[in-house]
């Protein structure tokens, strides 16, 4: 198994010292929640957008030591080194009471399934049992000797396993509240390290808790007897210092102190993957939905680990046990839709004043009054651990509801689906907002605008950068606060969102020059509000939070306003074309982003393209835009770069992965060209560059992810895709340019040199194959090059290399295209109108009647003709020749001065030939002044053609000169 690298990013300062750090996901993965033992404060980020600034909560006097959520993500506690857990509401971060306080520093926190227990414990003697219906304490479970650093809620709502920093693990009944088992030092003795703390857990269906073992390895052990079942033992060198269960129960993550995390099938007992890290892993988490796992180190960096288990195996998400308390729907402290505390105040235990929040000294409920509430109090207000299982009962209990609970959970995970999080719109080429920093609103090819916040306005600045030929454009002051832009050649727009009833939402544009005075104009929005903002030539575009999308002309004329399907995410524009990204339906359950994108015309008022959007499983679209030739491009936050084509109908190919660059480096995409990736470096983790000092451009090679080859010639491979794929898109720019009447000439060139270059790469690859043994894929290449110099340049290279075999099967190739050339002129004068993009014209020779034939494919997946202007044929291939010959190696070198059959085969070749020649006579110019069906044939003078007698015949003398050397 092959370890991997995960770039990890800041959330906590670590001040130069390890510190024990906490992460978690909510129930719907729209939040990872980050804290650490040396930073007083809770981080809120947004796993779609890293980048963004997270939300932090800063109510603790000392660092932050423990994190928990309540089952339906409602309630978030927290546990300090200030001695106290507080609650908060979710996920608005609203701090809500002091729940209760110890003498000494708190190291864990927990709440059960059904949310109305929170177990705290830490340096003192005691592990409290929180009610989270009115705050008060219901148990204190008493008998470690040292610090509790781990505790784990049995999923039947029946036990509570804890474990100390000696090493002792402790399993409670909590109807009586008494240790039902007490193991002593099982577990390693952590000591005073308080960056390593002791953990355990429960497996999903409650049948097993792991314990990290003495022997670097996770120790089973039976929830009823405690006895030992197993062990997981594999590559860890030092102790286990964390553990966490899959969703599912099949697998487990481990941390050890020897700085890797190792993914466990527990069924087979077995590592299947593994990730090493520069620091030690404190604290992992499993997403709840899909195939992730959350990491923190004790420096506070944290990341994500995508396809932790490997994609071929079933996903951690899958088959959940169906394990639910009755109590499932939550005694928890606030619901969803409350937005304010009822009436009945909050709880509070000893009525602190916690920077300044006020509370009631008694202690009520929260939430508001329901008709399950109002029955539950009767059993509560008595004893809350009275309503809790009976032990004679806990396995019959557990079993004999698991069938009747898997249906319900089945309706409770497909309403999950709905809630994963759609992607927030976002404008090409803008980076977040930075307190007190200048940001980007816009940056591409051309230039960038920036914007800095001061004294309550901004001040915004447009820089080109090619300043000889970019205008020059005043700086501006901005009272509006706007958050996006784009500029082009001919002007810039703004806009900014609703800011209150009285600032709606405004669109401005600024022209670079005109004619006339007070060209600049704006528009505002009344209960709307602009998310994305797009430039064109001659029209400025605007899609709105109503899925309106406005266009303008560029004086200000309302144009069109048009619905769109879903959502807006993004929008790009390019001359008269407008592409706008939308989402297509809810995220998958997988997190996937469901988009579709649309490609309208805004001059001739049509929609030439319309269709789904691909992205990488997991990510998120980060950058959308035009390449400078006009071609439709993505690149998602895992780093593929995809360009539309016409090939296939219409397909999104992958042109760019950062998983093959290096992997410390992140890359912000500001455009693209044919051959390069224009983005600006990002050292790992930041995934955006700062406005000063000024980013450069950097330039990356376009290159397809392909497989690994066996001739180890990826490199040829690649550039034979890409060359293939520009031939495609000068075609199709050469066929609309002729429907529409105008000249292609320029093209022709284009697609002539690509054509040269392209024979070029398949010379190499067919001596790659020879030198590989690869025979038939040689066999393969040499059909599909595209000119006469080069086919001859093959067959003197296969002949070189002493492989007779295969040059005569080169040669028959040769000579049944030549027959194929002149077979149509035989039989039929008139053109020939061959299937486009399958066949090519080929040279025909001195001849004193002219001749180009067309030549239908033979072999639609694997032919290609040659290309007449002999000039240009000959200079060409004999480059190509030149660079293969130059790359063979000494031993192949010495080979091509030996071979001295060459001569008798092209002799062979020539009679053969010849009697062909003069039984199919003269080739008729069949073609004339029609154009061929293929748009890269190019017309010749009659000085450059020539016979097929003297083509065979110049053949044969070369093959005597190089008999002669």
């Amino acid at each position: 198994m092959k370890g991997r690298s995960l770039k990890l990013r800041e959330a906590h300062k670590s001040g130069g010292a390890a510190s024990f750090c906490s992460i978690l996901w909510d129930l719907r993965a729209e939040h990872l929640l980050t804290s650490s033992s040396n930073d007083l404060s809770i981080c809120i980020h947004d796993p779609l957008l890293p980048s963004n600034l997270p939300q932090i909560l800063r109510h603790h006097r000392d660092g932050v030591t423990a994190l928990a959520l309540s089952p339906n993500s409602t309630c978030l506690a927290s546990g300090s080194i200030d001695h106290s857990v507080k609650l908060y509401k979710f996920p608005g971060g609203e701090f809500q009471t002091n729940v209760t306080r110890f003498t000494l520093p708190i190291r864990v926190i927990s709440f059960n399934r059904s949310g109305s227990i929170l177990a705290a414990a830490g340096d003192d003697d005691g592990i409290k049992l929180i009610n989270t219906i009115d705050g008060s304490i219901a148990r204190v479970l008493k008998g470690h000797k040292g610090s509790v650093t781990g505790l784990a809620f049995d999923p039947n709502g029946e036990y509570l396993a804890s474990v100390d920093s000696i090493g002792t693990v402790m399993q409670w009944e909590l109807h009586p509240g008494t240790a039902l088992h007490i193991l002593k030092g099982i577990a390693p003795d952590t000591g005073s390290d308080l960056s390593v703390l002791n953990v355990l857990g429960w497996s999903p269906d409650g049948e097993t808790l792991a314990v990290p073992g003495l022997k670097n390895d996770v120790v089973m052990y039976d929830r009823d007897t405690a006895e030992k079942i197993f062990s997981l033992r594999g590559d860890h060198v030092q102790p286990i210092c964390f553990l966490s269960w899959s969703p599912n129960g099949k697998y487990m993550a481990t941390a050890g102190l020897d700085r890797q995390i190792l993914i466990w099938d527990v069924d087979r007992r077995q590592d299947i993957d593994r990730q090493k890290f520069d620091d030690r892993i404190c604290c992992m988490a499993w997403k709840p939905h899909g195939n992730a796992l959350a990491v923190i180190d004790v420096t506070g960096k944290y990341g994500v680990w995508e396809s932790a288990v490997p994609s071929s195996m079933k996903s951690p998400t899958e088959g959940i046990p169906g394990l639910q308390s009755k109590n499932s729907n939550g005694l928890l402290l606030f619901d969803e839709d409350e937005q304010e505390l009822s009436a009945s105040g909050s709880l509070s235990d000893l009525g602190e004043d916690s920077h300044g929040e006020s509370e009631p000294p008694s202690r009520k409920r929260l939430r508001k009054k329901s008709t399950y509430d109002e029955d539950l109090d009767e059993d509560i207000n008595d004893d809350l651990l009275t309503s809790l299982p009976k032990v004679e009962s806990r396995k019959k209990a557990s079993r004999s509801h698991k069938e009747s609970l898997d249906n319900r959970n089945e309706g409770l995970r497909t309403t999950t689906s709905s809630w994963l999080k759609m992607q927030d719109a976002f404008q090409p080429g803008a980076t977040p907002v930075q307190p007190e920093k200048r940001r980007f609103l816009c940056y591409n090819m051309l230039g960038s605008i920036t914007t800095i916040e001061h004294d309550g306005y901004s001040h915004i600045e447009i820089d080109f950068h090619d300043t000889g030929s970019g205008p020059r454009v005043p700086a501006m002051t901005d009272y509006f606060g706007f958050t996006m832009a784009s500029l082009n050649e001919h002007g810039s727009v703004f806009a900014n969102p609703c800011k209150g009833e009285k600032n709606m939402s405004t669109l401005m544009y600024r022209p670079f020059s005109t004619w006339a005075n007070n060209s600049e104009w704006s528009m505002r929005f009344d209960q709307e509000e602009v998310k994305v903002v797009a430039l064109g030539s001659a029209w400025v575009a605007a899609v709105t939070s109503l899925n309106f999308l406005r266009i303008f002309t560029d004086g200000g004329l309302q144009r069109y306003v048009i619905s769109l399907d879903g959502p807006v995410v993004t929008a790009s524009g390019f001359k008269d074309e407008l592409a706008v990204v939308t989402h297509a339906s809810h995220c998958l359950p997988s997190n996937d982003q469901m988009l579709e994108f649309r490609v309208f015309n805004i001059s001739n008022g049509t929609q030439p393209l319309k269709g789904h959007l691909p992205l990488t499983p997991g990510s998120c679209l980060t950058w959308f835009g035009f390449s400078e030739e006009g071609q439709l491009s993505s690149y998602d936050s895992k780093g593929v770069l995809r360009v539309f084509t016409s090939q296939f109908g219409g397909s999104w190919l992958p042109l760019f992965s950062a998983s093959k660059e290096k992997p410390e480096e992140n890359y912000w995409v500001a455009g693209l060209n044919m051959n390069k990736l224009f983005c600006v470096v990002c050292k790992a983790p930041d995934l955006f560059p700062l406005v000063m000092p000024k980013p450069v451009l950097t330039l990356l090679d376009l290159s397809f992810p392909l497989a690994s080859s066996d001739l180890g010639a990826e490199t040829h491979e690649n550039e034979f895709i890409l060359k293939n794929m520009h031939l495609s898109q000068i075609q199709q720019r050469i066929e609309e340019m002729a429907a529409a009447g105008l000249d292609t000439t320029s093209l022709d060139d284009e697609a002539f040199n690509v054509e040269v270059a392209l024979d070029r790469c398949i010379l190499r690859l067919i001596a790659s194959c020879c030198n590989g043994d690869k025979l038939v894929r040689a066999t393969e290449l040499v059909k599909l090059l595209a000119m006469e110099k080069s086919v001859k340049g093959a067959i003197k290279l296969v002949t070189a290399l002493k492989l007779p075999n295969l040059a005569e099967r080169f040669n028959n190739i040769f000579e049944e295209r030549l027959l194929e050339t002149s077979r149509p002129a035989a039989h039929d004068a008139s053109p020939i109108t061959p299937n486009v993009g399958m066949s090519k014209t080929l040279t025909s020779s001195h001849s004193s009647e002219p001749s180009q034939p067309v030549i239908p494919s033979t072999s639609p997946q694997l032919s290609s003709s040659f290309f007449t202007k002999k000039g240009k044929l000959q200079e060409g291939a004999k480059v190509g020749i030149e660079k293969v010959e130059q790359s063979q190696t000494a031993t192949v070198e010495k080979n091509i001065g030996k071979v001295n059959n060459l001569s008798g085969i092209k002799s062979k070749e020539d009679s053969k030939n010849q009697g062909e020649a003069s039984s199919i006579g003269e080739v008729k110019n069949v073609a004339g002044n029609h154009r061929p069906a293929n748009p890269f044939a190019k017309s010749s003078s009659n000085q450059e053609k020539s016979s097929l007698f003297d083509a065979i015949k110049k053949m044969k003398k070369t093959a005597d000169e190089t008999s002669k050397r």
